[in-house]
């Protein structure tokens, strides 16, 4: 039994040893079999043997490869007798394992770790239905274990986004949703979003989600979400940045309340109140739409007037009493008081002795019991005789004086001369900036040019008499009609007398407003009593009805200037279609105006057309018209009219309106307006209160008579527009007067008063000028309402001898309690002597039409630059409504809101204001004010004013 169970035991011992010998053996095989790279695989398991099975303590995970480096695939088991790597279906060499082994101290079982490196080329030369993956499979006494597959890829990440996020304008509050898809990349990138370069965490702001498929919401637009927006991607490769998006959280404007009603601005009579509101809830922000409608409305009110009391007549007196009074009455009802007016001063009741102190009171004579009423009426009939002898004294005295003054005119009945009635001259004027230069103008004065004065005119009866009767004479319609036969001579220092010529004197009809040359100088008799004056009315010397000039214009654009009048036209570029061209022309009535006025209003420029009228534009053009009016809201209400086809005048639009069909910009002396169609428009104005101002232009001329003593002196006024002074300038060429003194501003008030014109400091020993004509008055309506005709008061003057050849005096100019100018004049009766006074600029008669670029002030490149900086909303709020505040444009910006380019439009309106001095400087300090440039315009040199910018402008098709 012994042997027996030993020799089992040593044949089971005996088949053990042969199986691990088998083992062995084959693992030996294995291993040559991978050594030989026959891709013989291994088996997939083992024989049996005591113990476990491998364990993974660690597997290989996913891997990617970046650029070019390797990456390490690593795995752990325990126990292991090896581990091999399996790739892609195929044993790894085992010269490309790293394999180290420990003793797990727990258990005392073997460690087995393996790794091995995988290439960059080892991927890509893998051409598989799969990625590319490996696998561990260990041994151990028990068996196989095999563990996940991990796989190999190439990391990247492309450049281009596949979608970057686009800008957005929204309203406040409203949603903003900006989508953003990375390029395509292994591993799939990772998207992050930032506001002006600052990471955004959607964890701390509630309103703003980011985990929408790489979407940026926000859900309700604050204005701090303005901004500019940026999507990050990125992985272990790279990070890509998306393009930046703009973000405008705009606020459209609304208006606030209105304010209360003003207090009417008069106290009494028809005036207005206004109330007002302002785009301030909220204020337009970020290019928001400015407020629709008006932020000022008027309504006309109506104060009553306070009425002070007046008596009515006394009535008769009442029947004696028996207290021998009588007593009459009278009421506070002629008017009676209204309004908070007085009442009546005065007593209402009176009572006197009805019998002359014969009535008995109390069986006494009434002179006994009252003495101090008889006393009193003693007193008041010597009182009274004493007046009536002083009146007659008076009337007695006057017509001694009578019967003297026409004695004394009958014995120098020779004086026959010339002064013109100033009440029946109509007019108006425009201011100048004057520096004197005695030099010769040949242009608007000829030095050389001899006045024709063969024709004589005459009229009769004195001008500034005092009396009653003469002041009815001088408003008389008959006084204002002009007359065809009239001559100025002046023969005495202190008189002028007026006579009417014998038509016989005439050679023939001349043309009105020159005289035929010759030196018949006949003179009629003038009989000193007559009283009725006359008038000469120098608009009927003006044979011209209008001034016109012309141009071509195409789409580079351009400007028409009318010369020596300040009116003109801003033809912007492209305001004309390209490959068209259009002949532009631009005039003045220089005739009656054909705008009648209505009311109080009154007409402030002159009658300017342009046209074609069948002619249309893309962008407004500018019409720059002169006014004569003191510019306030306060005091007038100034309207621009325009002549229908029908002759008729309609209402564009008041100064002080908001409108979106055209727009008004009043300057102290022009009216620049930019319009969309052709036609006839002036301005007119109507006077709000007695302080509405015109401007006068008051300028004094003189010339020689055909008496070689006389010397006659013109003195105009006339509203203060350029175009009103070239008519009288041109009317004295005819006449060969000169200018004597620069021309000065005379501000008229609207307070009814009249206009004084006097000649002052006469030489008493050199010159002479008759009694009672030195002054002469006009009416305020006839300067109010002059309708731009010139207004002229004639003065003569007789020298004493030949030799006086200077002459020296002061011409007052003054209205009634209002502003009053000074005319110093120091002149030299001889043409040889006399010096010239230049009073019209000359730089813009050479050039009447400009086109293209030289025609602008700011260049076409800088221009465009401006333009697309400033009509782009910005989130600072730094765009065309502060553009348009700097250059003094605060009123009316809806008008701009409406253009496609409100820039463009602003631009045009500074090259309208700026056309004489080009101040671009002035530009440039208001673009850096603004913070959006800092270029100096005025260094541009001509050059890059020229053909640069005609090129850029034809590169881009402009």
């Amino acid at each position: 039994m012994g042997r027996a169970a030993a020799a089992g035991t040593g044949a089971g011992g005996a088949r053990r040893w042969l199986r691990w010998l088998e083992l062995c053996f084959w693992a030996a095989g294995a291993a040559a079999a991978r050594g030989t790279d026959n891709g013989e695989a291994l088996p997939e398991s083992i024989p049996s043997a005591p113990g476990t099975l491998p364990h993974f303590i660690e597997e290989p995970d996913d891997a990617y490869i970046i650029k070019s480096n390797p990456i390490a695939l690593r795995c752990k088991a325990r126990p292991a007798m090896q581990i091999f790597f399996k790739c892609n279906g195929e044993w790894v060499h085992q010269n490309e394992h790293v394999s180290e082994e420990s003793l797990d101290e727990s258990s005392g079982l073997k460690v087995r770790e393996v790794f091995i490196n995988v290439t960059r080329q080892q991927v890509e030369d893998f051409h598989g239905p799969e990625d590319y993956w490996c696998q561990c499979v260990a041994w151990s006494h028990l068996g196989t274990s095999k563990s996940r597959k991990a796989s190999v890829r190439i990391a990247y990440l492309r450049k281009n986004f596949e979608q970057d996020p686009q800008g957005r304008e929204v309203p406040i509050e409203g949603m903003i949703v900006l989508h953003c898809r990375p390029p395509e990349g292994v591993p799939a990138a990772e998207v992050e979003w930032l506001k002006n370069e600052e990471p955004i965490d959607s964890e701390q702001d509630e309103n703003i989600d980011t985990r929408a498929d790489h979407n940026l919401i926000i859900r309700q637009a604050r204005l701090s979400d303005s901004g500019n927006y940026t999507c990050m991607a990125a992985n272990i490769v790279a990070k890509r940045r998306s393009l930046s998006a703009t973000v405008v959280v705009y606020v459209n404007g609304g208006w606030s309340s209105w304010t209360e009603w003003s207090a009417c601005n008069v106290r009494c009579g028809r005036g207005w109140q206004k109330r007002s509101r302002t785009c301030t809830n909220p204020a337009p922000l970020n290019g928001g739409a400015f407020c629709e409608g008006m932020s000022v409305q008027k309504i006309t009110c109506t104060s009553l007037c306070p009425v002070d009391g007046s008596w009515e007549v006394w009535s008769e007196w009442s029947v004696c009493s028996p207290e021998c009074e009588h007593l009459r009455i009278r009421e506070c009802t002629a008017p009676p008081p209204r309004n908070g007016g007085k009442f009546c001063e005065g007593l209402s009741q009176e009572s006197e002795n009805c019998t002359d102190g014969l009535c008995i009171l109390d069986k006494k004579p009434l002179h006994e019991i009252k003495p101090q009423r008889w006393s009193r009426r003693g007193i008041e009939n010597a009182s009274d005789i004493a007046l009536y002898s002083g009146l007659g004294a008076a009337v007695v005295a006057v017509a001694v004086l009578v019967i003297g003054v026409t004695l004394y005119r009958r014995s120098h009945s020779d004086y026959g001369v010339d002064v013109i009635d100033s009440s029946a001259l109509t007019g108006g004027f425009q201011t100048f900036n004057f520096k004197t230069v005695r030099q010769g103008n040949s242009l608007l004065l000829n030095p050389a040019m001899q006045p024709d004065l063969t024709v004589s005119r005459t009229y009769s009866g004195p001008i500034c008499l005092q009396d009653p009767l003469d002041k009815e004479l001088m408003t008389e319609s008959s006084l204002f009609n002009p007359l065809s036969d009239i001559k100025v001579k002046v023969q005495s220092s202190f008189m002028v007398s007026l006579g009417v010529s014998e038509r016989a004197e005439y050679p023939g009809k001349n043309r009105l407003g020159t005289f035929p040359h010759g030196n018949n100088c006949a003179f009629s008799t003038v009989h000193p009593r007559n009283k009725t004056p006359f008038i000469q009315n120098l608009s009927s010397l003006a044979t011209r009805t209008e001034l016109r000039t012309t141009g071509v214009f195409g789409h580079l654009g351009g400007r028409l200037v009318m010369p020596n009048t300040g009116v003109s036209l801003l033809i912007p570029h492209g305001a004309i279609p390209e490959e068209n061209s259009w002949e532009i022309y631009m005039s003045i009535n220089q005739g009656e105006p054909s705008l009648q006025s209505e009311g109080s209003e009154v007409l402030l420029s002159p009658e300017v057309t342009c046209g074609p009228p069948d002619m249309v534009v893309t962008t407004p053009f500018a019409l720059t018209i002169p006014h004569c009016a003191d510019v306030s809201a306060e005091h007038w209400n100034i309207h621009l009219k325009k002549r229908t086809q029908q002759g008729k005048w309609e209402e564009v639009m008041s100064v002080e309106d908001e409108s979106t069909s055209c727009y008004c910009l009043l300057d102290p002396f022009a009216c620049h307006v930019l319009l969309d169609s052709f036609g006839t428009y002036a301005l007119t104005g109507e006077p709000i209160t007695d302080c509405a101002v015109k401007q006068l232009k008051v300028a004094v001329f003189g010339c020689m008579s055909c008496n070689s003593l006389d010397y006659n002196l013109r003195v105009y006024c006339v509203d203060n527009t350029p175009c009103a002074f070239q008519e009288v300038v041109s009317d004295e060429r005819h006449q060969g007067g000169q200018l004597l003194e620069e021309p000065k501003l005379l501000h008229f008030k609207g307070n009814t008063f009249s206009l004084q014109i006097s000649v002052l400091d006469i030489p008493p020993f050199l010159w002479r000028i008759k009694p009672f004509t030195a002054c002469q008055e006009v009416p305020f309506s006839r300067v109010w309402c002059s309708n731009r005709q010139p207004l002229h008061c004639a003065f003569s003057l007789e020298r004493y001898t030949p030799t006086t050849t200077e002459l020296s005096c002061k011409i007052c100019i003054r209205q009634l309690k209002g502003h009053e100018q000074i005319l110093q004049v120091e002149t030299s009766i001889l043409e040889s002597e006399r010096e010239t006074i230049t009073f019209f600029a000359q730089e813009d008669s050479a050039f009447p039409a400009q086109t293209g670029p030289k025609a602008f002030k700011i260049p076409y490149s800088i221009r465009q630059r401006i333009c697309a900086t400033f009509d782009t909303p910005n989130a600072k709020g730094k765009d065309w409504q502060m553009l348009a505040q700097k250059n003094s444009i605060n009123r009316n910006l809806s008008y701009f809101a409406t253009q496609s380019s409100p820039s463009a439009v602003i631009l045009n309106l500074w090259e309208a204001r700026h056309q004489h001095d080009g101040d671009l400087d002035s530009l440039a300090c208001a673009l850096e004010e603004i913070g959006r440039t800092h270029m100096k315009l005025s260094n541009i040199t001509e050059s890059q004013l020229d053909e640069p910018d005609f090129n850029y402008s034809r590169q881009n098709g402009l």
